[in-house]
C-alpha cells in the first residue's frame, strides 16, 4: 500500500515539476520575444526621427517634388501612429504602414538621383548614412525578432508543452514579415551600370 502511494506521489511530484519547468520556459521565451521587439521599436523610432530631417534638407532641392515629400511625411506619421498603437507587438496595421513608408522612401530615393547637388550636400550625405545604418540595424533586429518568435511559437505548439501553453493562455506571436509587393521588389535586383 505504501509503495503504491509513494509511486503515485512521486509521479505527481514529477508532473508538477515538469509543469513548472515548462511554464517557466514558455515565460522566458515570451519575454525574449518582447525584448527582441523592443530592439525593432528602438530602430523604428530612430528612423522616424531621421525622416523629417531628411525631408527638410531635401525641400530646398525638390521644389517640384512637393507631393512626394508630403507622401513621405504622411507615411511616416502613419507608421509612427501604428507603432504607438501596436503596444509592443507587430500588428497588421503597423506592417501595412511600414510597407507604405518603405514605398514612399523608395520613391524619394529615386527622386534624389535626379538632383546631383542634393546628393553632394553634406547634411544629406550624413543623414543618408545614418538612415542606411539604421535600416541595416532594423533588418538585423527584424531577423532576430522573427527567429525568437519562431522559437517561442514552436515551444508553444510542441506536444506536450502545447497542453501547458493552452492551459495558461500562451498564444503564438506574430512574425514581422515583408509584404508581397516588397518581396517581389527584392526578387528583382536593380540593374547597375557604370
Amino acid at each position: 500500500m505504501w509503495i503504491g502511494g509513494g509511486i503515485g506521489g512521486g509521479l505527481l511530484l514529477i508532473a508538477i515539476l515538469w509543469t513548472i519547468g515548462t511554464y517557466n520556459g514558455l515565460i522566458g521565451k515570451r519575454e525574449g520575444v518582447k525584448s527582441s521587439w523592443s530592439d525593432i521599436d528602438v530602430q523604428l523610432k530612430r528612423r522616424y526621427d531621421l525622416i523629417p530631417n531628411l525631408v527638410e534638407v531635401a525641400k530646398g532641392y525638390l521644389k517640384h517634388e512637393k507631393e512626394l515629400l508630403e507622401q513621405v511625411t504622411a507615411a511616416r506619421a502613419g507608421a509612427l501612429s501604428a507603432l504607438k498603437a501596436a503596444e509592443g507587438m507587430p500588428t497588421d496595421a503597423l506592417i501595412a504602414a511600414e510597407n507604405q513608408l518603405q514605398g514612399a522612401m523608395g520613391r524619394m530615393n529615386i527622386a534624389f538621383e535626379a538632383y546631383p547637388d542634393l546628393k553632394g550636400n553634406q547634411n544629406m550625405m550624413q543623414l543618408t548614412e545614418e538612415l542606411t545604418t539604421t535600416e541595416n540595424k532594423l533588418a538585423f533586429a527584424r531577423q532576430y525578432y522573427n527567429d525568437t518568435v519562431q522559437g517561442y511559437n514552436v515551444a508553444c505548439q510542441k506536444f506536450p508543452a502545447a497542453i501547458i501553453a493552452g492551459m495558461f493562455g500562451f498564444k503564438t506571436a506574430k512574425f514581422f514579415e515583408v509584404d508581397e509587393a516588397e518581396r517581389e521588389a527584392i526578387k528583382e535586383a536593380p540593374k547597375v551600370s557604370f
